[in-house]
């Protein structure tokens, strides 16, 4: 009996850490207000969806929004008029953080391309220059044997 009395105090609750027992919170960090005057937008304009980011000047990621976080699902998504929701979907963070200047980059053949720059504009930042980054094959591996009907 006494070996059962000992079991059962090892077990209890009491034996446990306090740190152990009690579920440990996180606190949440407040989020700095990010003053930001120039910056680069990187739109990503695919067949299937278009992205933009807006990041600094030495690239650190600062927003972003594509047109399946708009709330666009299917073909929609890769309609222009769903890249320029994106951008205003970033008009908050803009405001925000005084974005004013901004350099554009573009990679992909997506619909919504000039939209996105459309839309940058419109929101009354200027835009500094526009490159294109749409990677092109320099003629790839080698094609298939053709085939002998």
């Amino acid at each position: 009996m006494p070996d059962q009395d000992t079991k059962a105090q090892s077990e209890s609750p009491q034996s446990v850490p306090e740190s152990e027992n009690k579920l440990s919170v996180k606190k949440k960090k407040k989020k700095s207000k990010i003053s930001l005057k120039k910056g680069v937008a990187y739109i990503n304009s695919t067949y299937n969806n278009t992205m933009v980011s807006i990041a600094d000047q030495s690239g650190n990621i600062m927003a972003w929004a594509s047109s399946g976080k708009a709330g666009f699902k299917g073909p929609k998504k890769s309609t222009p008029y769903a890249a320029g929701i994106v951008v205003r979907g970033l008009a908050d963070f803009v405001k925000q953080s005084g974005l004013s200047e901004v350099d554009v980059i573009i990679k992909g053949v997506g619909m919504g391309r000039d939209a996105a720059v459309r839309g940058l504009s419109g929101l009354g930042i200027q835009i500094q220059s526009i490159k294109d980054r749409t990677p092109v094959p320099h003629n790839g591996p080698r094609a298939r044997k053709p085939r002998r009907v």
